[in-house]
C-alpha cells in the first residue's frame, strides 16, 4: 500500500494536480486498495485539524496582510533605509533588514515577498540595480519569513512531530540572523564590485525621524516575541495580539486602513488560511496510513542500515529535501516528511529542535528555486519579468543560503543556544 500511495502522488503531481488534491487522491487510492473503512478520511482529516497551535496560522497571515495594507511595512522600510540607505548597496541591504524586522511577525515568506517587495523592487530599479538582481534579491531575502519566528512552517513542524512551538520558535533566532547577514554582506559586496547603489542615499530620512514615524510599528515584533519568550503569552496567543495591534494602529492611529478596505484583507486571509488548512488535513489522512503500515519503522531501519554516521545522515537529509523543496510546497513537505524523518534523526542523536531548523530552512531554499518557487513567482510578478531572467542572478544568492545551511547543519550550537538558554 504505501508503495502504491507514494506512485499514484507522483503521477497526480506530475499531472499537474494541485498538491492538496494530490495527496487526497492518493491516499483514497491507499484505502480503496487496503480495503480499509472509509470512516478513516473524515476521522484524520478532522484529527489532523483538530490541534491549539494551528489556530495561529490564519491569524499570523491576517497580521501580515494588515501590515502590507495598513502602511506599517512602509514604515519599517523607512526605518531601515535610514540605517544603511547611506552605505553604497543600501537600498539593497535595506531589502534584507526589512525582510528580516516583518519576518519576526508576519511569519509567511509571500507575504514578506509582496509587501516589501512592492515597495522595495520599484525603488531598486529605479536606483540602478538590474531588475532581476533585485527581483532575486527580494525573493531570497523573504524566505526568512519563515526561518526568523513566528513562523508558519515552525507551527506546522510542531504540530506535527509534538515538539514545543516556543523552543522551535526560539531555535529559529541565530539561523535567521545568520542567514540575514551573510545575504547583507554578499548585496554590499556585490553592490561594490559592479559600481551600484552609489546614490541610495538619496531620500532617505536621518535616523531619528524615521524612528520617531515607525517606531509603533518596530515595536510590534518587540511585543510579539517578548511576549512569547517571556512568558506572558502562548505563540497561538500572540497570533491574536499581533492582528489587534496591527488593527489598532493602522486604524486608529495611523489612520492608513479604513473599515471599508478591511474585507479584502480579510478575503486575502481566508484564502491563504484555507489552502493550507486543505493541505493539513488531506496530509493528515496520508500521514496516519503510512504510519498504520509501518512505514517509519521501515524507513529507520533502511536508513539505519544505510548510514552509519550522524553527518553522513544529515548531509543525504539535506539533499533530498533540498530536492523535495523544489518540487512540492514546504506546508506539505513539513506535515508528511517530518513525523517520518524526526524518528530516525532521533536514533542518531540529533535533537528535534536542531532538526527542525535543518528542515525549515532546507524546505525554504524550495521557495527560491524553480520550479515550484512561490517566491519566485511573487517576485516576478512584482518586477514583471519572466522566471528565466531571474536564473542566473539567483544562483549566488542560492550558494550563500546552502553555505549558510551547512553551518546550521554541523554546528547544531547555532539552532540550540538560545533553546538551551531559555528552556534549560
Amino acid at each position: 500500500m504505501p508503495q502504491l500511495m507514494i506512485v499514484s502522488m507522483m503521477i497526480f503531481f506530475a499531472l499537474s494536480l494541485p498538491v492538496a488534491v494530490a495527496i487526497g487522491l492518493s491516499s483514497i487510492t491507499g484505502i480503496a486498495y487496503a480495503g480499509i473503512n472509509w470512516l478513516v478520511v473524515p476521522q484524520q482529516l478532522f484529527a489532523a485539524l483538530d490541534k491549539f497551535p494551528l489556530m495561529a496560522i490564519p491569524f499570523f497571515i491576517l497580521a501580515g496582510n494588515l501590515m502590507e495594507s495598513g502602511g506599517i511595512s512602509q514604515r519599517m522600510v523607512n526605518f531601515a533605509k535610514s540605517l544603511v540607505g547611506g552605505i553604497q548597496g543600501g537600498l539593497a541591504i535595506t531589502c534584507v533588514l526589512t525582510c528580516m524586522i516583518f519576518a519576526a511577525v508576519a511569519g509567511s515568506s509571500v507575504a514578506t515577498t509582496f509587501a516589501v517587495g512592492a515597495i522595495l523592487i520599484p525603488a531598486m530599479v529605479k536606483h540602478g540595480y538590474p531588475t532581476p538582481f533585485a527581483a532575486s534579491l527580494q525573493a531570497t531575502a523573504a524566505e526568512l519569513g519563515v526561518i526568523i519566528p513566528p513562523s508558519v512552517p515552525m507551527i506546522l513542524y510542531a504540530v506535527s512531530t509534538e515538539t514545543s512551538t516556543g523552543e522551535i520558535f526560539i531555535g529559529g533566532v541565530i539561523p535567521g540572523l545568520l542567514i540575514g547577514l551573510a545575504l547583507i554582506l554578499y548585496v554590499w559586496l556585490y553592490a561594490r564590485k559592479h559600481g551600484l547603489g552609489k546614490s541610495d542615499g538619496q531620500d532617505r530620512m536621518a535616523v531619528w525621524p524615521a524612528f520617531k514615524n515607525s517606531w509603533l510599528a518596530l515595536l510590534m515584533p518587540v511585543i510579539i516575541l517578548g511576549g512569547i519568550y517571556g512568558g506572558i503569552f502562548t505563540p497561538t496567543e500572540a497570533s491574536v495580539v499581533a492582528v489587534v495591534y496591527a488593527l489598532l494602529v493602522s486604524l486608529f492611529i495611523y489612520r492608513t486602513l479604513s473599515f471599508k478596505k478591511l474585507a479584502p484583507v480579510f478575503h486575502r486571509s481566508v484564502v491563504g488560511t484555507a489552502v493550507i488548512m486543505f493541505i493539513i488535513a488531506n496530509a493528515g489522512v496520508f500521514s496516519f496510513l503510512l504510519n498504520r503500515a509501518g512505514v517509519p519503522d521501515m524507513l529507520g531501519q533502511w536508513i539505519g542500515g544505510l548510514f552509519d554516521s550522524k553527518y553522513l545522515f544529515l548531509m543525504a537529509v539535506n539533499l533530498a529535501l533540498f530536492i523535495i523543496g523544489m518540487f512540492i510546497e514546504t506546508s506539505a513537505s513539513i506535515v508528511v516528511l517530518a513525523p517520518l524523518l524526526l524518528p530516525v534523526a532521533v536514533q542518531f542523536g540529533v535533537d528535534p529542535v536542531h532538526f527542525g531548523i535543518i528542515m525549515i530552512v532546507n524546505l525554504a531554499l524550495g521557495m527560491v528555486t524553480p520550479p515550484m518557487g512561490v517566491n519566485l513567482f511573487a517576485a516576478c510578478s512584482i518586477a514583471k519579468i519572466s522566471l528565466e531572467q531571474m536564473v542566473k542572478p539567483l544562483i549566488p544568492f542560492v550558494a550563500v543560503i546552502m553555505g549558510c545551511l551547512m553551518l546550521i547543519t554541523y554546528i547544531p550550537e547555532i539552532s540550540l543556544y538560545l533553546r538551551d538558554v531559555v528552556y534549560r
